[in-house]
């Protein structure tokens, strides 16, 4: 056997030792000590819902002091793909900093998020795309799940936490897209509006084509709509189109819409991809909506 060649397999064996002994010294160290406990970032609620026929989670995020502070009322972020293993975890902690007292971006929220069971159902709503249809063969439901936020989750959350009528939407990708038809549809449901790399291909882009003549009057408690997009090119779909561009349209018409009388932030980040475009795409939503400190859990 080569030297050099048994070296290396004795350094290997030595290096997977002392990994294997440091991971089992570990669980001895916990399991030794006694004192190991659950870390604890939220709680679980199930809400059975008529208008969707069938159980939804919630994960939900209350904001320090919340169990100490028995008057104060919180805003609610309201956050699309909220299940522990979307995006829930890092959005709470981008939350959690922001509302730090040394930092004072953001009030003290509480965050709902909403774990999926068919996001392609929920978020999309019916297509004429023939290929669309096919690839995406449950989709279409987004009405009943607006339905649902607006007569079932939002109801349940305020009878059941203590909230402020500031209410803030979060979504990517085709939780963007259903969170843009709220915008153009109901948009009354949400104070502000956070798109990040919203699915605007959807159906050709048809949804776009309903702003500003379709468009749902603006009330006056909108106060601010962020639209974030990484450098994604083209999108899905039998007609090339280009995800910038699309929200850059947006954000134009939504402007120009005289239906609005709220703050439009559009911001390109060409360092991010579809997939990595969602956490800094918030925290810059959060800085430019919350430009200025705020006093937090008022």
């Amino acid at each position: 056997m080569p030297a050099r060649f048994l070296f290396t397999l004795i350094a290997l064996i030595i290096l997977l030792g002392t990994n294997l002994n440091v991971a089992f010294s570990q669980v001895r160290i916990s399991q030794d000590t006694g004192k190991s406990k659950p870390f604890i970032l939220g709680i679980t609620e199930e809400v059975d819902s008529r208008i969707l026929s069938e159980r939804r989670i919630l994960n939900i995020y209350l904001p320090n002091g919340y169990y100490d502070k028995a008057t104060a009322r919180y805003p609610v972020i309201y956050l699309l793909d909220g299940g522990k293993d979307e995006d829930f975890i890092h959005i709470v902690g981008l939350v959690q900093f922001n509302s730090f007292p040394w930092i004072d971006r953001l009030p003290n929220s509480i965050v709902v998020g909403i774990a999926n069971t068919d996001r392609q159902r929920d978020f999309t709503f019916p297509t004429s795309i023939a290929s669309e249809k096919k690839n995406y063969p449950t989709t279409g439901g987004s009405a009943n799940f607006i339905s649902f936020l607006e007569k079932e989750l939002q109801p349940f959350i305020e009878r059941n936490f203590r909230t402020q009528n500031a209410k803030t939407i979060i979504g990517e990708s085709l939780g963007g897209l259903l969170a843009t038809e709220i915008l153009i549809k109901r948009p009354g449901l949400f104070n502000r509006y956070i798109l990040v790399s919203p699915s605007l291909w959807w159906d050709n882009g048809s949804l776009l084509d309903l702003i500003p003549g379709k468009m749902a009057p603006g009330p006056a408690q909108i106060s601010d709509i962020y639209i974030g997009v990484g450098k994604e090119g083209l999108t899905p779909g039998p007609t090339p189109r280009v995800m910038e561009a699309d929200a850059k349209k947006l954000a134009d018409k939504l402007r120009a819409s005289k239906r609005l009388n709220a703050h439009v932030y559009f911001d390109f980040l060409p360092s991010e991809t579809h997939a990595t475009v969602m956490h800094q795409a918030v925290f810059n939503a959060f800085r430019l909506i919350y430009p200025q400190p705020v006093q937090a859990g008022n």
